[in-house]
């Protein structure tokens, strides 16, 4: 009886109606594997200057982390992170205040988070961006954000961030 009802809703409805009756399995073990990531960040670098502030939380049945950036020199961005099912791989789509987008697709490797994506530079050639996010013993998140103009061959640092968890007195 259920597959008929379904079969009739989605011949006058959509699909949708029929997926809500059971919510995605979003609690699966690559599902979560990004969670350690989520929280209400400080942001310095690696000699203790404020970088900026980061909130990343769970969304959308814990199917999403929405990361919301604030730099400590005014910009901002947002990015949404989401564990593909059929490429096995996460996907990160990064956006800022100034309109700039990043794709960015990876995996977990050896308990470090390691995205990667491509898009053209300011001169029109492709620049490959890697960005680790590495779990520390001591609670915070170290991300490391480099580039390529080679294909891989060579690396630059674009970021090298620590994640340290506010506390209730830090003030933003």
């Amino acid at each position: 009886m259920k597959a008929l009802l379904c079969l009739f809703l989605l011949s006058t409805l959509s699909l949708t109606a029929c997926a809500q009756n059971s919510p995605p399995d979003c609690q699966s073990e690559p599902h979560r594997q990004f969670d350690f990531w989520v929280g209400d960040w400080v942001v310095s670098d690696k000699d203790g200057n404020l970088q900026g502030h980061n909130t990343i939380e769970l969304l959308l049945n814990d199917c999403t982390l929405q990361e919301n950036w604030r730099g400590a020199k005014g910009s901002s961005g947002k990015s949404f992170n989401l564990y593909d099912r059929q490429t096995k791989q996460w996907h990160q789509t990064w956006i800022d205040a100034n309109g700039g987008i990043l794709y960015l697709d990876g995996t977990l490797q050896n308990e470090v988070m390691v995205l990667e994506g491509e898009r053209l530079g300011r001169d029109g050639k492709p620049v490959t961006h890697r960005i680790s996010y590495t779990p520390l013993e001591d609670g915070q998140v170290k991300q490391h954000w480099q580039v390529s103009r080679d294909s891989g061959k060579t690396w630059q640092d674009a970021f090298l961030g620590f994640y340290k968890r506010k506390s209730s007195t830090t003030a933003m």
